[in-house]
């Protein structure tokens, strides 16, 4: 018999044939053996009303792999693992291959025999999501995508922070965002553990600090107190820290004691990326003196060492050494360093090898390419997170992790991410596979919709897609997002620049027909009239976009410079949206950071109506 189809097994297993015999009867009552250790495919399985399958541990097998067989010989189906992780990971598996093929058959089940033995690409396969750029998550919201993710095989989660914690002491600094407290991490932490997950602390430690520097209280611990244009606010303001100002390791001592002991896992992200301010201002002195690749490893050393002294392996983000092999073979050997890039075609490869040449352990990190975009831009995605993959396999990368980021008010709702997600946790399981983008749609209807007809999972593909209609690919945005957000941006900007009344039509004309699709799409999930809402929400701005950027092009010019018989339409259908987007947004969010979102929109419904 042939192999399996791929889309019945998500990830994809290493090894799986479907054996010529007649299907093999399962009584249909789990029973829990209780076997220690094997508490998450115990709970799974029985969530899941499986058929009965005996679970052991094998120490001849690698960490979390598995074999699995269903086998009229034994008689029954069998689950062996060398640990926890591969016992759940097989339940997975068989739930999988339970749900496709099998039968009920009195108070049981006629199941067809299938041998898989299966083991992870990577060691280490995470997903980042973006809690400070306005949009903090319920719990609620965490706990069921936890639940997805882990029945993706991802093993890691990090929440990516800028001020989205209720730190002591720091008050002024979160007080409007509905920030995690110490209690909701522990919680989280515990439920992530339950299922295999580690919850990995994050705390951006040098750029990324403006929405703390803008206040007084910390305004002269940055590099450039009197601020500068940078790509994460709408104004002038004060970004990083200065790395010559002792009382900043200060600081970072304090919330690091604050933040590392609500989670168990000995591992931390410090972030220390794109330090665009560093040597700018008052550390100007100092890089003129040694340099700015030395003064920042010097900081990164600093900042090395408390994480050190608390016990902890420091995970950073690599753009600010990844250039220098010099600068790579210094790094201190128990950190990570972590490998971004977002573009469709984004080199991972060549830095990969300096990473790996210099034995410096090291993840990928390609993103879900939802952001700006406000559907996602899956083909983007799924060649970005392919082409991370492979440099991971090829160069024996510690990890992949999958970002996924909430630039410029994180407009999009999280269902836009789950192409990428559903990708990405494939890849990182089975980093050598080639997958296309049929294919996740259908393991997005499959799996994560349950529903096998494929209708959702097509739809939210072809959504995402859309803006491939208008002309050269962007990085790390879509043109219909930019003409609603970026509505201040000339014609000529590179985020605009390119395309088309034409294409432009094209792109509203695919909109339209991936709205159909929609609608007719079904599924059994209990969110899926929010699922629905939330897309077409999303498609009517980007509808809107394109009507706008159509304008904009036939009078060659600004928002005001379109005629307010035209303007009044395109505020007509955006106010709603405004309303709309409180509703959605509390759905699945906190109220904090919702109205900075928001006025994001209301900027141009101020430009439409004036």
């Amino acid at each position: 018999m042939n192999p399996p189809s791929t889309s019945i097994f998500w990830p994809p297993v290493a090894h799986a044939e479907a054996l010529t015999a007649p299907p093999v009867r399962l009584t249909s009552a789990w029973r829990d053996p209780q076997l220690k250790g094997g508490e998450a495919a115990s709970r799974f399985l029985r969530e899941r009303e499986a058929p009965t399958v005996t679970l052991a541990f094998d120490a001849v097998l690698a960490p979390e792999a598995y074999h699995l067989e269903i086998n009229s010989q034994r008689p029954g189906a069998r689950i062996r693992a060398r640990d926890g992780a591969g016992l759940f990971y097989g339940a997975l598996t068989f739930c999988q291959w339970v749900e496709a093929w099998g039968q009920r058959n009195g108070d049981g089940w006629l199941v067809p025999p299938l041998c898989v033995e299966d083991a992870p690409g990577l060691a280490v396969r995470g997903v980042m999501l973006d809690i400070s750029r306005d949009r903090v998550p319920t719990l609620e919201t965490l706990f069921s995508l936890v639940d997805l993710l882990a029945c993706f095989k991802i093993n890691q989660l990090q929440l990516y922070l800028e001020h989205a914690f209720a730190y002591t002491g720091h008050e002024v600094v979160w007080r409007d965002a509905s920030p995690f407290t110490r209690e909701e991490f522990e919680q989280l932490d515990a439920y992530c553990r339950a299922r295999h997950v580690a919850l990995v602390p994050n705390q951006n430690s040098l750029g990324h600090f403006h929405r703390w520097l803008v206040h007084d209280d910390y305004r002269s611990l940055a590099e450039c107190p009197e601020g500068i244009e940078h790509p994460f606010s709408q104004g002038c303001e004060p970004y990083g820290l200065c790395v010559t100002d002792e009382r900043v390791f200060a600081l970072l001592e304090d919330l690091y004691d604050q933040l590392l002991p609500c989670f168990s896992i000995r591992e931390f992200n410090v972030g220390l990326d794109e330090a665009f301010d560093l040597g700018r201002c008052r550390s100007a002195a100092a890089a003129d003196a040694y340099g700015k690749e030395a003064l920042y490893l010097h900081y990164l050393e600093r900042v090395h060492a408390l994480v050190a002294a608390r016990g902890h392996r420091m995970q950073f983000w690599a753009d600010g050494v990844q250039s220098s092999p010099d600068a790579i073979a210094g790094l201190p050997a128990d950190t990570t360093a972590l490998v971004w890039g977002y573009a469709a075609d984004h080199d991972f490869q060549s830095v990969s090898a300096r990473f790996a040449t210099a034995k410096q352990p090291f993840y990928v990190c390609p993103g879900t390419s939802s952001w700006n975009s406000l559907l996602g831009r899956n083909t983007v995605a799924l060649s970005n997170l392919q082409r991370a993959a492979a440099a991971a396999a090829e160069h024996r990368a510690a990890g992949m992790l999958i970002t996924d980021w909430g630039d410029n008010g994180h407009l999009q709702p999280l269902p836009s991410s789950f192409f990428g997600l559903t990708a990405g946790a494939a890849l990182a399981w089975a980093p050598r596979t080639s997958l296309q983008r049929e294919e996740v749609a259908c393991a997005l209807s499959r799996h994560v919709f349950f529903d096998a007809e494929g209708g959702l999972g097509e739809a939210l593909t072809r959504l995402g897609d859309a803006h491939e209609r208008c002309g050269p690919r962007l990085i790390n945005s879509a043109y219909p997002f930019n003409f609603v957000v970026r509505h201040d941006f000339a014609l000529d900007a590179p985020a605009l620049a390119g395309v088309s009344v034409v294409s432009l039509e094209a792109c509203e004309a695919e909109l339209v027909a991936g709205l159909a699709a929609l609608q007719r799409a079904r599924s059994p999930r209990d969110d899926t009239a929010l699922v629905k809402q939330e897309l077409r929400w999303a498609a009517d701005l980007l509808l809107l976009g394109c009507r706008l950027g159509r304008a904009r092009l036939k009078v060659a010019g600004p928002v005001e410079a379109i005629g307010q018989a035209q303007r009044q339409p395109l505020a007509a259908t955006l106010k709603p949206l405004i309303t709309e987007h409180e509703r959605l947004w509390l759905a699945r969010s906190r109220a904090g950071g919702r109205g900075d979102s928001r006025r994001r929109l209301e900027a141009l419904l101020l430009r439409l109506e004036a």
